[in-house]
């Protein structure tokens, strides 16, 4: 029963890993942006998924995932995701940047009272490079639209450990632990303006094949831009995210399958 437990923290603070997510910035140039020379965009955003499924696996052991947007928010310690980007014309660059931190303690039941620690980090770095191959206009008003395509290269990292504490001397178990790749990452991105203040936006994202122990991560994102200030926007739309990883440590098979999916929103500023 302990070990089970132990599992089940595991895995839901794993599934919690994925709750920043990735969400489209601009390779349309917003109302006002100024297209002679460069023009940069900061995107800051969060992806709150209303329902997990999947599995999750660690030191040899598998738990089944079902969980809520409550469940996942029960134990987030914090979770921030950002997205920069710079464009000459048809060319852009791309930096893709996330972190989630959670820490929970609890106690297994039973007469000597075990203290279990579940300790989880996830981060990735992205680095991407990106061409407009359409821009034009559509509609009776001739509303501008835009679709480009990147790919590049991520390194991610993901720490995954459960301490387990007895009482008597000696060193704590501890199960899990740190896992780190660079995998390559290709994506494509369609922007349809809909007039000066609303855009749509949808994007799709593919990551892993295999490297790493990433057999493949699916990002795809489907929403608006609301731009109700000069150079600030407001983002929000759907995500459905998936991730297949696996690996063997020392304590064992190191894993999880998960799908989410659920509501992005943010915040986008336009520099030139």
């Amino acid at each position: 029963m302990a070990t089970r437990n132990c599992a089940r923290s595991a895995c839901i603070v794993a599934a919690c890993c994925l709750l920043a997510g990735g969400a489209s910035a601009q390779s349309l140039p917003a109302p006002g942006q100024s297209e002679d020379g460069w023009r940069h965009t900061l995107g800051f955003y969060l992806f709150t998924p209303l329902r997990t499924r999947g599995t999750s696996t660690v030191a040899g052991r598998s738990v089944d995932l079902d969980l809520n947007l409550r469940d996942v928010l029960d134990v987030l310690d914090f979770a921030a995701a950002g997205r920069y980007e710079a464009w000459n014309g048809d060319l852009g660059f791309i930096v893709d940047a996330n972190y989630v931190g959670i820490e929970e303690d609890t106690t297994l039941p039973g007469p000597l009272g075990s203290g279990v620690n579940v300790d989880v980090r996830q981060k990735w770095f992205g680095v991407m490079a990106a061409y407009r191959v359409a821009d034009g206009t559509y509609g009776a008003n001739n509303q501008r639209y835009t679709f480009d395509i990147h790919g590049g290269a991520r390194y991610n990292s993901i720490r995954q450990e459960i301490t387990i504490t007895t009482p008597g001397p000696g060193m704590p178990p501890v199960l899990g632990g740190d896992q780190d790749w660079i995998e390559p990452v290709i994506g494509g991105r369609g922007m349809w303006r809909l007039n000066e203040r609303w855009t749509t936006v949808a994007s799709l994202e593919l990551g892993g094949f295999g490297a790493g122990g990433n057999d493949l991560q699916i990002g795809a994102n489907v929403g608006f831009d609301y731009q109700p200030w000069d150079r600030t926007a407001l983002i929000f739309g759907y995500r459905y995210f998936s991730i297949d990883y696996s690996d063997t440590l020392d304590t064992g098979d190191f894993a999880y399958d998960v799908t989410q999916q659920g509501p992005y929103f943010g915040l986008k500023v336009f520099l030139n």
